[in-house]
């Protein structure tokens, strides 16, 4: 059997399966019979090149999404998993963890889940002890329903086309001059729903962002919050309202481990259509063509703030209206990744921290600047990343805010529609800054800045001889 067929085919079956579509009525619009498609889908026949147009036609999408040798995205994240102490001793190498994810998909996900679930787990008696003896026990990794988030998005591409639909129908309808403020949604819930929305200045003994009284019909908003953060609230409850059932809808075609993290997950869509709403699809993509992308003047355009006109840019995945495929990421100064994405292929840790080179974390030293690199892989990869730091919390005198960096980037070959590249010397390699995943699974052996041992390589210590990192003897 074939490994590149194998995985190809599980690609097809999968994609079908993702549109509801019968094995029976793909093969009739493929002119093939049905067990030959079987067989296809389970790597034990081969398909030519015209064959294989063909599907990604009728599936709709492009042939390399099909085609494409590894899924990086669940290769990092089992590499992230086989990467912990437990696994230390097995000499699982990075050949190995690839040629699982190629052909045999499904068990490498499987994996994940139980590593997932190992973890959630072993934080509970983590914490269990800590509340029986009273003492902090530190050193231990987080398990977060986000990272189930994240998955979720990843799988459907960041791109909910019927969310997009709903948000484009109720831009037109509450939209003024091609915009749609914070006024607009308000004046909507209360005509249409004869909710009132009103800014309040929480108690301080009672923080709040916002709240909903079912009753009394009244939505309020903390005024600590700036407008472009109200305004996407306010769109999220309408969807809340109006939508609910186009997200559950999305929602169920994923196995979810918890409840609490499909709640999470409805939050993430409710607010993707609050997004939509204020940057409706067509509007919003034409103005990324017209100014290459420039996330300041987006900003501007449809008064929003820095990190939604980022995420926004992660969902242009119309195949009609297609965007350039970004990746996004959000980390605090201690390194946590609190939001992740990837449509670039750059790899981006699942738990933990990323690699100390990426700017995301050189924006730190400059904040509210963005600044810009060429980033390369160990695997020779290159992306034109931006990074910037904004702020969050409470909009009050005094009162100390979180600061956080956004990370934005696609690969070299887009760097022409893409406006920060305009300042980067590409053809200049001194000037690429070479980049890992995180430690753990990087093998590039000249970093000062290791922190931890390689996987792929034994760990020992040699006390006549030391490179260029504790870690690195030769």
């Amino acid at each position: 059997m074939n490994q590149i067929d194998l995985q190809i085919g599980h690609k097809i079956k999968t994609k079908r399966k993702k549109l509801g579509i019968t094995q029976a009525d793909l093969s009739k619009k493929l002119s093939i019979s049905p067990t030959y498609l079987n067989l296809m889908e389970s790597g034990k026949r081969k398909i030519n090149v015209d064959l294989l147009l063909k599907i990604a036609d009728e599936l709709n999408v492009n042939i390399s999404d099909i085609s494409k040798k590894t899924d990086t995205s669940l290769y990092q994240n089992l590499m992230d998993l086989l990467g912990d102490n437990l696994f230390e001793n097995l000499d699982i190498t990075n050949f190995d963890v690839k040629q699982l994810v190629d052909t045999n998909p499904l068990i490498a996900k499987a994996l994940i889940k139980l590593g997932d679930n190992y973890k959630k787990k072993n934080q509970d008696i983590v914490s269990k002890v800590e509340n029986i003896s009273g003492k902090f026990i530190d050193s231990r990794k987080n398990s977060f329903p986000g990272e189930v988030v994240a998955d979720f998005i990843q799988e459907n591409e960041n791109y909910f086309p019927e969310l997009e639909e709903f948000a484009s129908n109720l831009f037109n309808k509450i939209q003024s001059n091609n915009r749609v403020g914070y006024s607009s949604i308000c004046e909507y819930l209360l005509n249409k729903h004869k909710i009132e929305v009103k800014d309040l200045v929480p108690d301080e003994n009672k923080p709040f962002t916002k709240q909903y009284d079912e009753i009394k019909k009244i939505f309020l908003v903390s005024d600590y919050l700036n407008l472009e953060t109200k305004k996407l609230y306010a769109g999220a409850h309408v969807a809340q309202l109006e939508a609910s059932d186009i997200v559950d809808k999305y929602l169920n075609t994923f196995s979810f481990p918890s409840e609490e993290s499909k709640k999470l997950s409805k939050v993430a869509l409710l607010n993707y259509v609050g997004a939509a709403i204020i940057m409706p699809y067509r509007p919003f993509y034409e103005e990324c063509i017209k100014q290459r992308y420039d996330v300041e003047l987006l900003q501007n355009t449809f008064a929003v703030s820095f990190e939604q006109v980022a995420h926004r840019l992660t969902c242009l995945q119309d195949p009609k209206k297609k965007g350039i495929p970004f990746h996004m990421l959000r980390a605090d100064v201690a390194g946590n990744i609190s939001k992740r994405f990837s449509l670039s292929g750059i790899e981006i840790p699942r738990y933990g921290g990323a690699c100390p080179r990426w700017n995301i974390y050189k924006a730190f030293t400059m904040p509210g600047k963005i600044n810009a690199a060429v980033s390369k892989m160990s695997n020779g990869e290159k992306y034109v990343c931006i990074a910037r730091t904004v702020e969050k919390g409470i909009g009050k005198h005094g009162m100390e805010k979180t600061l956080l960096s956004i990370g934005l980037g696609c690969q070299v070959k887009y760097a022409k529609d893409f406006v920060y590249a305009d300042s980067l010397n590409l053809t200049d390699k001194k000037t690429e800054t070479p980049i890992g995943v995180n430690c753990r699974t990087c093998d590039r052996m000249d970093c000062q800045q290791r922190a931890f041992p390689p996987l792929h390589k034994k760990f020992d210590i040699d006390l006549n001889k030391r490179g260029i990192s504790v870690y690195v003897a030769d």
